[in-house]
């Protein structure tokens, strides 16, 4: 896959079949436009080409909104978008400029004057322009006025799917993780870079790497203990991996730290993904380190059975 900063550098191909969105998450709904939209750019012998937004327009419009939680980085999204086969993805900037564009506008100067598109697959719900006033009656309008085809995926089409980035959210949010891999249809994932921590898991025999995320709208999955797999450089290790402040030690700090099985490197500033494989439990105070070990024990054998 292609990948665009901007339209600048966007080259003048022939039968481009284009969508838009956010695409958060690139889910199982997504991809129901998604493969309409591949289908239809083979049918024409054609490009198909998404058009996507960094930085998520709500960051853009609402910046008070301190409560926007993402479940794909821009980086992800390149990686899932790649992954089902998209050929071209212009990331198009997102300026309080951009968002004052009328749908008309937008579809004269961008779709068509800088993308040449001549297909264009939507959902039935599609909005997109200033205050959201372009849909898919206007883009019927339009595609007569400029010459292009416009496809609607049907209403049954998409709410059979029943699937939506917010569902997904409040999934994580609740640590109904394989509810929310089975939306996605893949692991729900976070990366960061491993950083130092204060070092007590080393001190009861399970060590653990510390991960700061480099993104901070990435939402985290609810505090608590989940099997997961690590994927270090080339490896896909297992591993337990904890949210929270670990209540035993009284440390009101919130972190996210993995133990990874039968491994004991020193990873520090390297990067980890973390897939979410499973919820194993909620955190909870431990009267003794003794106690904790015993605990920290069963998780890994339960995480053990999740990641067979």
């Amino acid at each position: 896959m292609k990948v665009y900063q901007g339209l600048d550098n966007f080259p003048r191909l022939s039968n481009i079949v284009l969508t838009m969105g956010t695409f958060d998450g690139v889910h199982y709904g997504h991809r129901k436009i998604l493969k309409r939209l591949m289908d239809a750019a083979e049918l024409k012998n054609g490009q198909s080409v998404v058009m996507t937004f960094n930085p998520h327009p709500r960051a853009v419009l609402f910046p008070e909104q301190i409560n926007l939680r993402l479940l794909s980085t821009i980086d992800e999204k390149i990686e899932l978008l790649d992954s089902i086969g998209i050929k071209h993805l212009i990331i198009q900037p997102f300026t309080i400029e951009f968002s004052k564009l009328s749908h008309r506008q937008f579809v004269d100067e961008y779709l068509m004057q800088k993308v040449n598109m001549k297909s264009m697959v939507v959902g039935y719900d599609h909005q997109f322009g200033h205050n959201r006033q372009g849909n898919f009656d206007e883009l019927l309008k339009l595609s007569t006025e400029f010459d292009f085809e416009v496809e609607k995926i049907p209403e049954q089409d998409i709410e059979e799917v029943v699937v939506s980035s917010t569902k997904i959210r409040n999934a994580l949010q609740s640590g109904s993780i394989s509810f929310a891999n089975q939306l996605l249809t893949y692991n729900y994932s976070v990366s960061g870079k491993v950083v130092k921590g204060n070092q007590v898991g080393r001190t009861i025999g399970f060590p653990t790497a510390n991960l700061q995320l480099d993104d901070s709208f990435k939402l985290i999955p609810a505090d608590g203990v989940y099997s997961c797999f690590v994927n270090h450089n080339l490896s896909r290790l297992k591993g337990v991996v904890s949210i929270g402040n670990r209540p035993t030690f009284n440390d009101n700090k919130k972190s996210i730290e993995v133990h990874i099985l039968n491994f004991d490197k020193n990873i520090y500033d390297e990067i980890l993904k973390i897939e979410f494989v499973d919820f194993i439990r909620t955190q909870h105070k431990f009267e003794k380190v003794e106690d904790l070990i015993l605990q920290i024990k069963s998780d890994i054998s339960l995480a053990s059975e999740h990641l067979l």
